[in-house]
């Protein structure tokens, strides 16, 4: 079975999430479940129907959790050269086009969120960013169309 890398604040997350299912939200589940059968018949109750499908909703959320868990494979960030694009990478591109520029964090699929502008080693621009040097132009074909970029920084840092 292939190990999914991740940094240790995305595992530390995971973590944090499946206690939270296990000690919050089911248990909660599971008090709404017993209010809704207290209201008499469950054939025809709507609030027993909603909290058995969020409790399937909790189940499943747990053992993808847990699935990821086991799947990953904590990389350590510290002492890693910024000579090249790697993994937990904070890279600096510019585009050539437009001259904006963006950072992201090159982070494990489990863990990427472009709201925090961490992406999956995996995404089109992850892969063609790794291996590559500042300086470095990249081309990536995206569904909006060819991209093209500069690399213009490299550094770690270990997201929040």
């Amino acid at each position: 079975m292939k190990k999914i890398p991740i940094t240790k604040t995305g595992f530390e997350k995971l973590k944090k999430d499946l206690e939270h299912l296990k000690t919050v939200a089911l248990p909660e589940n599971i008090r709404d479940i017993e209010a809704a059968r207290a209201h008499g018949d469950i054939s025809e109750n709507a609030e027993y129907a909603a909290a058995k499908e969020r409790q399937a909703f909790i189940h499943g959320k747990m053992q993808e959790l847990e699935n990821n868990l086991a799947l990953s494979q904590v990389i350590d960030l510290k002492n890693l050269s910024s000579d090249k694009v790697v993994f937990g990478s904070t890279v600096t591109i510019e585009d050539i086009h437009t001259g904006k520029s963006i950072q992201y964090q090159l982070v494990g699929p489990f863990e990427s969120d472009i709201s925090r502008n961490t992406i999956s080693v995996t995404s089109p621009i992850g892969k063609a960013l790794i291996g590559k040097s500042m300086g470095d132009g990249v081309t990536v074909k995206t569904p909006g169309g060819i991209r093209e970029f500069e690399i213009v920084n490299i550094f770690f840092k270990e997201q929040q």
